[in-house]
């Protein structure tokens, strides 16, 4: 199988030269989320809790574009602003995922688009 867009007007459009999504056989790849509103194009919150409700709400409509759910998540990188928020996400984290859950990493970074508080991306298999 040759690459696939995946493309959805339910999550944020790329803001640079990327694709929301690309399938390749059996592995989803979504480039990285940060918590922006699609309807507004603007980030949905000021503060990382609020940034990640919505990244999931990308993640989710991404997915759901490509055939699949958070269930068929098994890695994800979550970049950080500030690694203190390191407990609040881990707690919305256990919210949207269950036994077995996906590999993670999780990297401060010094700065992100739009100057969010926190960055998601993810690959799922189908």
């Amino acid at each position: 199988m040759i690459k696939q867009l995946i493309t959805t007007k339910n999550a944020p459009d790329a803001i640079g030269p990327y694709s929301q999504a690309i399938r390749k056989d059996n592995f989803v790849f979504l480039s990285g989320q940060i918590g922006i509103d699609p309807m507004t194009k603007k980030l949905a919150c000021k503060d990382v809790k609020g940034q990640s409700e919505q990244i999931f709400k990308n993640i989710k409509a991404v997915l759901k574009q490509a055939g699949a759910n958070l269930s068929n998540i098994v890695k994800t990188t979550v970049f950080l602003k500030d690694i203190k928020d390191f407990t609040i996400v881990n707690e919305l984290y256990a919210k949207y995922f269950k036994e077995p859950f996906p590999a993670r990493s999780v990297v401060a970074v010094k700065e992100l688009p739009l100057s969010a508080d926190i960055e998601i991306e993810v690959i799922a298999v189908l």
